[in-house]
């Protein structure tokens, strides 16, 4: 099947996910800490956040943190995650569609998990980008998708994968470290990262899961 990544399709995807009933779930993304480690916290904007793990991270590293997901079971279990660390006046909760929501605001930093909107992924981007306030940062972590692979690989262990069923991601789902760099005005911002790495995860089950991804991290010129 092809994926289509509206609302409908999440809430499926999270609702024949089994919850972790520790609360703990997956770890935050380690790319977060290697990029974002040394800025100095404001508020910040995780498009797509998922069961909260990069939220959460931020929320603890002193950052003002808006999370929004398009699933209502994804929040739940995010904010079921939060609640014994008191991130209530840390961390605000929203469910929302990416493709179509807007911001009130600007924010320091503006990122994203792996995260899949019902709209071509490089527009997403350009979408998230203008959310970024002057002097503020954008960091993008993605999979590198190969056009008409089957399966979730990229993901099973990961932020927003976990279906036993065969997946197509659909062309416009993928991107690359140069598509995305591509599409950031040199003269509105400086480019710090982009890069297609690898690392090795550990699935349920305790199998090893190789995944290739793209993370371009920029910073908007005031």
């Amino acid at each position: 099947m092809t994926d289509t990544f509206d609302k409908q399709y999440w809430d499926k995807h999270w609702q024949e996910r089994p919850a972790d009933g520790s609360g703990a779930e997956h770890p935050p993304n380690p790319y977060l800490a290697r990029e974002l480690g040394e800025l100095v916290p404001g508020s910040a904007l995780d498009a797509g956040c998922g069961t909260g793990a990069e939220a959460i991270w931020l929320a603890e590293h002193g950052w003002q943190v808006t999370a929004v997901d398009i699933s209502a079971e994804a929040l739940a279990r995010a904010e079921e995650r939060s609640a014994p660390r008191g991130m209530s006046q840390q961390v605000r909760w929203v469910e929302a569609d990416l493709s179509v929501w807007q911001p009130e605001t600007q924010y320091d930093l503006v990122t994203t998990h792996y995260a899949h909107p019902a709209i071509p992924q490089l527009k997403f981007y350009d979408r998230i980008a203008r959310w970024v306030a002057p002097g503020g940062t954008l960091l993008i972590v993605g999979h590198l998708h190969t056009h008409g692979a089957a399966g979730n690989d990229h993901g099973s262990a990961g932020n927003h994968r976990g279906s036993a069923e065969a997946h197509h991601h659909p062309a416009e789902a993928s991107a690359t470290a140069a598509s995305v760099s591509a599409r950031l005005n040199p003269r509105d911002w400086e480019i710090v990262t982009a890069e297609e790495p690898r690392r090795t995860l550990t699935a349920p089950g305790g199998r090893e899961v190789l995944l290739h991804d793209v993370v371009v991290r920029a910073t908007r010129r005031s």
